[in-house]
């Protein structure tokens, strides 16, 4: 069964959410859609990301994922594990400005397996995400 109409939103809770915006916003790219203020501080600013696919990964691809990008178990366990992936033109350069804005490295450009250039950071506010580069056949390792 497919939905055209359903769509993906994804709700990170962060304590600094200026510095998570300046990071996912500003350093990223994404661009800010709505935001609202509400009662006691409360905000919330949503961000468009042009194009989302959900991954679905058993513990074992998770750790295999892990092993891949970063050499260790990396992931964090909540309910359930979830890390943000984002494809960017340049793998090396986003992981640079990424960092630069905030993020911590937790593995440089990695070729995967998958023929893609895979970085692991932690964002501001705890997230781990990975910056993937799509390889060429050309640049395949």
């Amino acid at each position: 069964m497919t939905n055209p109409a359903l769509q993906l939103r994804l709700v990170l809770e962060t304590e600094d959410l200026d510095t998570a915006l300046a990071f996912y916003r500003d350093a990223l790219g994404l661009t800010e859609l709505e935001s609202y203020d509400g009662p006691d501080g409360a905000r919330v600013v949503i961000l468009s990301v042009p194009s989302v696919t959900l991954e679905l990964a058993n513990p074992a691809q998770v750790r295999y994922i892990d092993d891949v990008e970063v050499g260790k178990p990396t992931s964090r366990r909540f309910e359930a594990t979830v890390r943000v992936a984002f494809e960017v033109a340049d793998a090396a350069a986003a992981t640079t400005a990424l960092e630069a804005a905030g993020a911590t490295v937790l593995a440089p450009p990695t070729v995967t397996p998958w023929n893609s250039l895979n970085a692991r950071l932690e964002a501001p506010g705890g997230m781990q995400i990975t910056a993937f580069q799509e390889l060429d056949v050309a640049e395949r390792g």
